[in-house]
């Protein structure tokens, strides 16, 4: 009996995670230098080497600890690493009451690899004590979110980057880019994602990139969620505070840096405005929810180590910020979740303001066009001999282009279970009808659509989308689900259920089957009948003729005619163009 037990605590003590350390003391023997800097700067970490590095970090370190959740399209769960120095326990829902909580995502695209080895390097000089620790911030990363392209390994897709020596493919298992699926989430990976960020509600977000577009004289470039769609005093405090306070920092710490040049295959010196990131990308779908986001951006051109020492400096900074400003932060995102409500405008779409822009001090190259050798035509060529700096406009205030109304409620048909799988994910409160019900409604019917020519993510995805508005009573079923808008998701709500956002789930595709009508009628029975119609309705028999008068396409084309009358009459179904999602007021 003393042998089989003696076994079985051996085996327990083998199979036992870093999630439930003991007391025993750190073992010295373990290397904690990483690939990147073994190589000197020239390589970045494997998946592998990635996660065996945190593993051996929680496991040695207990203000760290590593778990999985949820799977991947790889197979492969994610991972949630998080550095807390305040206590062992490592439960979000009481991390929150006294500490502000920033996540860092690396390797979305995990050619742009800069952010893994970055955040590699700054967990472990913070439980080393290379860098002051936080002591009101705990800091999560998801060490690489898209695995399956961490693993499609290779040297060459990165065509204009400079290092590292190998790297991750952009697209996923599935050959998704979850940089536009956070909405859509048609990925594992995007509904991992979910769970993790519901889990901690972060107040701070960073995604590690790398750009493309321009050459500069810069390293580092941000692009922090706009900050007019970000809204009320959250939106100020990222665009007037925190902001220019990053900005500081690193040029304390001789970085420069400037905001994401968002031009291609053009200078950016005649000016260029701030990159609108609508809710598929990462930082629109976390400001939904009142984080405040923003993207790294190094410069593809720059040597890999470079990049890398400027995305550690970055984060430290942005960290730093969190600690110094983190009950402003609290305060305003609670004031934040008070801003939309029943009732009010929501801004819905949005375009460049022009009567208003930033000046910045940009220090870029002189390019031009010159004729090319290969193809004849003009092509851009910049003279990295010949920098500048000099005043450049800007744009980066956005004003709303379209509106709606905030609604009491949606009610959604059980039926559209997709719909509730979504919402469910993203922790959306809802309840069900207990019994058939009449309700006063604003229902929409889909006015008009365009649809792209080319697929896009998987998808053929609509825009342009206008809809009509009608009130009327309809009798819903017991089971129906009833969303009410007073919640912390009412962002998410309105973004994704009005057909009218450009990343609503009707111009994601998730409704296309109201799109095709499913009952016709076969023309030599229907030309009689539409004949009575008319006859039995002057006004119509009116409508029918000015149509005819001065709709020339329409006047030789007898299927058209006769398809006119069929939708104007009882025969038609309702189904057809029908949205069915409808709002309470």
């Amino acid at each position: 009996m003393k042998k089989i037990y003696c076994l079985f605590l051996i085996l327990y003590t083998c199979g036992n995670t870093s999630e439930n350390k003991d007391e025993t003391p750190l073992n010295t023997s373990i290397n904690f230098t990483t690939v990147f800097e073994k190589s000197k700067g020239l390589e970045t970490a494997t998946y592998e080497e990635t996660i065996k590095f945190y593993n051996d970090l929680a496991n040695q370190y207990p203000e760290i600890s590593i778990q999985t959740m949820g799977e991947t399209d790889s197979g492969k769960p994610l991972h949630l690493v998080t550095l807390n120095f305040n206590t062992t326990d490592h439960d979000y829902q009481s991390l929150r009451k006294n500490n502000r909580i920033l996540l860092i995502n690396n390797g979305i695209h995990p050619g742009e690899s800069d952010g893994i080895d970055a955040t590699m390097m700054l967990f472990r000089d913070f439980v080393q004590g290379k860098i002051k620790a936080p002591k009101h911030t705990v800091i999560a990363t998801i060490p690489i979110y898209n695995i399956g392209g961490s693993l499609n390994r290779n040297s060459t897709t990165r065509t204009n980057q400079n290092g590292p020596k190998a790297y991750g493919f952009r697209g996923n298992a599935r050959n998704y880019d979850l940089n536009r699926d956070f909405i859509k989430a048609d990925t594992k990976n995007a509904k991992a994602f979910a769970e993790i960020f519901h889990l901690l509600q972060p107040d701070v977000f960073i995604d590690n990139h790398v750009s493309n577009g321009a050459d500069y004289q810069y390293t580092l470039t941000h692009l922090f969620t706009q900050h007019n769609k970000l809204g009320g005093q959250l939106g100020a405090f990222l665009n007037d505070q925190m902001m220019p306070k990053l900005e500081q920092k690193l040029k304390t710490k001789s970085w420069d840096i400037t905001p994401y040049v968002n031009v291609f295959n053009k200078t950016p010196d005649d000016g260029f405005k701030q990159f609108l990131d609508s809710p598929r990308y990462s930082t629109g779908y976390t400001s939904l929810f009142n984080t405040l986001g923003m993207m790294v951006e190094t410069h593809m051109l720059k040597p890999y180590k470079q990049r890398v020492e400027g995305t550690y400096e970055i984060m430290k900074s942005m960290i730093e910020i969190t600690e110094e400003d983190g009950k402003k932060i609290t305060q305003l995102r609670a004031e934040q979740r008070k801003l939309w409500s029943a009732g009010k405008v929501y801004p819905i779409s949005w375009e460049i303001d022009t009567t208003k822009s930033s000046t910045l001090n940009f220090k870029g190259y002189e390019g031009e066009m010159v004729k090319s050798d290969l193809t004849g035509a003009n092509r851009l060529k910049y003279n990295r001999q010949k920098p500048f700096t000099k005043k450049v406009n800007y744009k980066n205030y956005y004003q709303p282009s379209a509106t709606i109304t905030v609604p009491k409620a949606y009610i959604i048909p059980q039926g559209w279970h997709n719909i509730m799988d979504a919402l469910t994910i993203n922790k959306v409160k809802f309840s069900t009808l207990e019994k058939d019900t009449i309700i006063n409604v604003e229902a929409y019917k889909i006015g008009a659509f365009e649809t792209k020519k080319s697929p896009y993510e998987g998808h053929y995805a609509h825009f342009n989308t206008t809809v009509n508005s009608t009130s009327k009573n309809i009798q819903f079923k017991k089971g129906d689900y009833m969303v009410f808008t007073n919640q912390n998701a009412v962002r998410y709500l309105l973004e994704t259920l009005e057909p009218t956002a450009p990343d609503s789930f009707f111009n994601w595709n998730f409704f296309d089957t109201i799109l095709q009508q499913k009952e016709g009628f076969s023309p030599y029975v229907w030309e009689d009948k539409a004949t009575q119609l008319l006859n039995e309705n002057p006004k119509l028999q009116i409508e029918f003729n000015i149509k005819i008068s001065y709709d020339e396409d329409f006047a030789n084309n007898w299927y058209a005619q006769l398809d006119w009358l069929h939708k104007q009459s009882k025969h038609y179904e309702k189904a057809h163009m029908q949205y069915p999602i409808y709002r309470v007021n």
